[in-house]
């Protein structure tokens, strides 16, 4: 029975993960992306220590945890959110969501290689797959031969700055609450942004649409409940499910995301998006080692 809630849990965040892509495709329409993002994330950081208040686990850092707090916040957020920010409003929602689809895969190879630990030849099979998958999505999206996107290899460079992050993130988790990493993340790393804005986007936060209602409430929805409350509750279930599980769950979003590209921004969808959607979620199977995850535990149950 726990475990059926935390499927819906999980299944509530991919559903509100997915319909924020297109969210976000919205406000980079409206408002300069790095500067918009950095206001996004600060809401999310707000909301996130508010309910870490509630709870009482927040705490000051030590020296140590403030180093991982740094570094998390420069690439899971600053780096992160900033590219994706930058590349969905230069390609199609659609693209993007399958592309932001490969992260589970991605981690799983990358982590495994920078742990010099090599990806097994399973691993390898689902990241050939799932990087076909990519290809196939990109270059033939508009129903013929194109060329890749800057737009569609920005949000790959903004799923690999967190992939990375995963990393560090993951060796901070062993002494504090990564809810509360999260927390500190949010609020650096949208200093970082406002920072980055004010640089590469003069006016960014004068252009900032202050009398627009639509733009306010999906960018307050966005930060609230996509960023802070979402992240909050796929952190909370990962340890009752497992990370293989988790990580074929990531499949929802990138399903949700181009649905809701469709119908949210009204970007057609191509045979290329479905055989790409397809292709990467065998990727995503196979390359985060949930295949060999799932055989291996058969074979215990036997024994």
């Amino acid at each position: 029975m726990a475990n059926n809630k935390a499927y819906l849990v999980l299944i509530m965040v991919m559903f509100i993960w997915g319909l924020n892509l297109p969210a976000i495709k919205y406000l980079t329409t409206q408002a300069s992306p790095i500067s918009m993002t950095s206001i996004r994330i600060f809401i999310a950081a707000i909301v996130v220590f508010i309910i870490l208040k509630v709870i009482g686990i927040i705490r000051p850092l030590t020296k140590k945890e403030w180093g991982f707090v740094l570094i998390g916040s420069l690439l899971n957020v600053a780096i992160h959110h900033s590219l994706m920010a930058i590349g969905v409003s230069m390609t199609t929602g659609a693209n993007a969501s399958l592309i932001i689809g490969t992260g589970p895969m991605l981690t799983a190879v990358l982590g495994s290689l920078l742990l010099k630990n090599l990806p097994t030849p399973i691993q390898w099979f689902g990241f050939g797959i799932g990087m076909t998958g990519i290809c196939i999505t990109v270059l033939f999206s508009g129903g013929e031969v194109s060329a890749l996107s800057l737009g569609d290899l920005i949000v790959f460079l903004s799923v690999f700055s967190q992939v990375f992050s995963f990393i560090i993130i993951s060796k901070a988790s062993n002494t504090i609450d990564p809810r509360l990493l999260t927390a500190y993340m949010f609020l650096v790393g949208s200093i970082f942004l406002a920072i980055t804005g004010m640089i590469f986007e003069p006016n960014g936060f004068k252009d900032i649409p202050y009398t627009n209602t639509t733009f306010w409430v999906v960018l307050i929805i966005s930060g609230a409940l996509a960023t802070a409350v979402g992240h909050m509750l796929y952190n909370n279930t990962i340890p009752q499910v497992g990370a293989a599980k988790a990580a074929i769950f990531i499949n929802f979003n990138t399903l949700f995301a181009l649905i809701g590209s469709a119908l949210i921004l009204g970007e057609p969808i191509t045979y290329a998006h479905w055989i790409g959607l397809v292709l990467i979620v065998i990727g995503v199977i196979f390359g985060s080692g949930s295949f060999e995850h799932f055989i291996n535990r058969k074979e215990v149950e036997k024994q």
